[in-house]
């Protein structure tokens, strides 16, 4: 109960940041002041300014409603695209079985930022195309995870007596199967969000996520490396926002699952 409180508590105020961030940040996050290039944290400027005279507590607020994005997204795609695949090949075993699970071995085979990288390096940088890399490198765990689940559902004496009504597969799998084992994947999609904010920070540090002068905790990071001797503060707020947010995700995630009963 208070991994679950604490995450969700974190994770409101970053709620709030993204929902509200005009009635929170001091300046609009691309106001240039020139008067105020790199100054050092003041009342004026809590978090200082970059070197474009921007001030940093107000683009790392307006950054959580982009960082948010990403973490429901990047996690979106491949739990959808893992869920299903999952819960059919789970549901019908056989060959969509064996078909899941050489697919997987496949996708394994490849380190998963390195892919990543690499499918938006081909595709072009942008979040819509690294929101697509994550979901073709990022199904495996939710597939095998629903696999399983589907797996033990299935094997139940109440689906065997819905087959033998006469249920439909769709009825059998939307009404039976799917709401008695999506629980663990709900509880580790949650967890899985605090990487899907590294990640996503990571990817627009490296220039592949999202763009300048759109802001974005890893964008924002990657303004301050080059003056972190003279301007450390440019990347460290950030830098900050990013762990806490990502202790929020992985903190109600714990908490779900233990409240859920789930082992994991």
């Amino acid at each position: 109960m208070r991994a679950l409180a604490l995450g969700g508590a974190i994770l409101g105020i970053v709620v709030l940041c993204a929902l509200v961030p005009q009635l929170i940040a001091p300046f609009d996050p691309l106001f240039f002041d020139y008067n105020a290039l790199m100054a050092p944290p003041s009342w004026e400027h809590p978090f200082d300014t970059d070197q474009f005279g921007r001030d940093v507590l107000s683009r790392t607020v307006w950054a959580a409603r982009v960082d948010l994005e990403i973490a429901v997204l990047a996690v979106a795609g491949p739990m959808v695209v893992g869920g299903f695949l999952g819960l059919m090949a789970g549901y019908l075993g056989g060959i969509a079985d064996t078909l899941l699970g050489r697919a997987m071995d496949l996708v394994v085979t490849f380190p998963f930022l390195v892919l990543v990288i690499a499918i938006v390096a081909v595709l072009g940088p942008g979040l819509t195309n690294m929101y697509i890399a994550i979901a073709i490198a990022g199904w495996v765990p939710y597939a095998r995870l629903m696999r399983g689940e589907v797996a033990v559902v299935a094997a139940t004496d109440h689906i065997s007596a819905a087959r033998g009504l006469g249920y439909g597969t769709a009825r059998i799998l939307g009404r039976h199967v799917l709401p008695n084992a999506v629980r663990p994947v709900l509880a580790y999609a949650v967890s899985d969000m605090a990487l899907a904010i590294l990640l996503g920070s990571s990817l627009g540090y490296l220039g592949l996520g999202a763009q300048p002068p759109e802001a974005e905790w890893g964008v924002l990071v990657a303004d301050g490396k080059n003056f972190l001797t003279q301007a450390p503060w440019i990347a460290l707020f950030p830098g900050v926002a990013v762990v806490i947010c990502g202790l929020g995700f992985s903190l109600l995630g714990d908490g779900l699952a233990d409240r859920m009963d789930i082992r994991r």
